[in-house]
């Protein structure tokens, strides 16, 4: 384990990147081109990828956990860039890991790799190297556990098939969205695979997104880690290229299909999927366009004071009823952000963690579907479905154990000193006292500090001390989702994640040993 971080020296540097100087000397990452900013932007029956990556995939498949870090640092060395490691990781996960039974667990591996890329683009040039190794180490990780669960790999698409659907006269994207659309309803998990892979050939990101968003939020199955998988899929090709779309979009549609242990949703009346019918006949009472507007706090603060009690369909009525009183969508979205996080301050764990993932992946999707692209019902459902889901998180925690009565609008902050020693200090209590975190964090940004130099140093500890891919996933999506706030609560929110932060107390994870012996190798 590397050396321990003193508690008064961690952010000597200063309140942005001098955060560690007691641990965190990275300079070994020198040893490799820095990621710049515009950069950071066998079996024939299995799916094959595009010829120029498949070499680094196999690389990054075939090479043993233990010596991975090393091969891929010598690639390196010798031009491999930023991107095609990061499509490498992303596509060696999609063929290798099963997102079944459930939409998570060891499929964190592919789920997680736009958080890492997230965390590297805010980073300094110097960090950005640092969360793309340990996507590889975690996909590593994952791998074997999927071996030892019956070592699934993705086929190959049924070309036939594909071609069939792909290459009809006249045939538009339309037309095979619609033949998916029917599938997915069905729960035709061959049908939809076909179709994925031709809406590939045909469609483009603008044209399938709403679609796919639209599926991912239709159920709370795997507790929102279908809505993840949409929107951290659809990043990722964002960085990595379209052309690398289909064994994705394969990859989404079969994990949307995920129902084990259920009969045919389609033919059935099944809990997870009731709220998605209530809303899909309330977003049609919703009068006139989604309103615009500065945020009501007043508003905000009721929303979040419904979702402590509401049920799943209670919550979309709420919301209507809002919007139908011309509350703005900034006041309803500020109140969903703050109901998600206010969970964790409840009860700390992983259901809480997840109900705030979901909520930045839902919002992520509404802010793509703007308003006028004639996608208006699936940007109301994506809303309504985000209520929905908080109360059943809210449930779902009952079955881990006591669920407090915090209330985010009601944190009080702790007495800390200001600038560089203020943040050491609120980072020496997390871990250990999170409620004394959490208001010192407060106090802190009331004072006036920088949000982005608390961001800095939280960014930088996760590097240090995460050792789960919910480090990274929880990290990116708080850390983005402060700027989509409205500035009367972006303090609170802010406080709230430290409830699942890493502190300066935390253990190192290894991982910037492993990388700097990687590259002295």
């Amino acid at each position: 384990m590397a050396q321990h971080l003193s508690r008064r020296g961690f952010l000597a540097g200063g309140t942005s990147v001098g955060l560690l100087s007691g641990l965190g000397d990275l300079s070994f990452l020198s040893k490799l081109d820095p990621v710049s900013a515009a950069d950071s932007v066998s079996n024939p029956a299995t799916v094959k990828f595009q010829p120029e990556i498949e070499p680094l995939v196999r690389l990054i498949e075939d090479t043993p956990r233990d010596r991975v870090l090393e091969e891929v640092a010598d690639r390196l060395r010798k031009g491999t860039t930023y991107r095609e490691v990061v499509t490498a990781v992303q596509l060696a996960g999609v063929r290798n890991v099963q997102p079944r039974p459930s939409v998570g667990f060891k499929f964190h591996a592919v789920l997680v790799v736009n958080s890492a890329h997230l965390a590297a683009q805010s980073s300094p040039e110097s960090d950005r190297w640092l969360p793309i190794f340990w996507a590889i180490d975690e996909f590593k990780a994952s791998q074997a556990r999927d071996v030892t669960e019956g070592d699934w790999t993705m086929s190959a698409a049924h070309e036939a098939s594909v071609q069939k659907l792909a290459s009809e006269p006249g045939v538009q994207p339309q037309t095979t969205l619609t033949r998916f659309e029917t599938a997915m309803d069905r729960w035709q998990p061959d049908a939809a695979d076909h179709t994925a892979a031709a809406l590939a050939r045909v469609g483009s990101a603008k044209d399938l997104f709403p679609m796919f968003a639209r599926m991912g939020a239709r159920d709370f199955r795997s507790i929102g880690h279908k809505a993840i998988f949409v929107a951290n899929g659809f990043r990722t090709l964002q960085h990595i290229g379209w052309h690398h779309s289909e064994p994705m979009l394969r990859a989404i549609a079969y994990a949307l299909q995920n129902h084990s242990g259920e009969p045919n949703p389609g033919d059935n009346d099944l809990a997870a999927d009731r709220p998605w019918r209530h809303n899909q006949k309330l977003a049609s009472r919703i009068k006139g366009e989604l309103p615009d507007g500065a945020a009501d706090s007043d508003s905000t603060r009721e929303l979040v004071r419904s979702l402590r009690t509401c049920s799943a369909t209670q919550a979309s009525d709420v919301v209507v009823d809002m919007f139908n009183k011309k509350v703005s969508v900034q006041s309803v979205t500020d109140g969903l952000y703050l109901a998600a996080v206010e969970l964790l301050l409840r009860q700390r764990g992983i259901i809480a963690m997840h109900a705030v993932t979901t909520t930045n992946a839902l919002q992520y999707a509404f802010r793509q579907l703007t308003s006028g692209g004639g996608h208006e019902e699936t940007r109301r459902l994506l809303l309504l479905q985000n209520a929905s889901f908080l109360p059943m998180f809210r449930d779902a925690m009952r079955g881990r154990g006591q669920v407090g009565d915090a209330a985010i609008d009601e944190l009080q902050p702790v007495r800390t000193s200001t600038g560089a020693e203020g943040l050491d200090d609120i980072y020496d209590d997390v871990g250990r006292n999170h409620f004394q975190a959490a208001g010192k964090t407060l106090d802190w940004l009331n004072a006036g500090n920088d949000g982005k130099s608390f961001i800095d140093a939280a960014r930088r500890l996760i590097f240090l001390k995460g050792n789960n891919s919910h480090d990274y996933k929880f990290s990116s999506a708080t850390l983005e989702d402060y700027t989509h706030i409205s500035p009367v609560w972006r303090n609170q929110f802010l406080a709230a994640s430290v409830f699942n932060l890493r502190g300066t107390n935390d253990r190192d994870n290894g991982l910037v040993q492993r990388t700097r012996a990687a590259l002295k190798s």
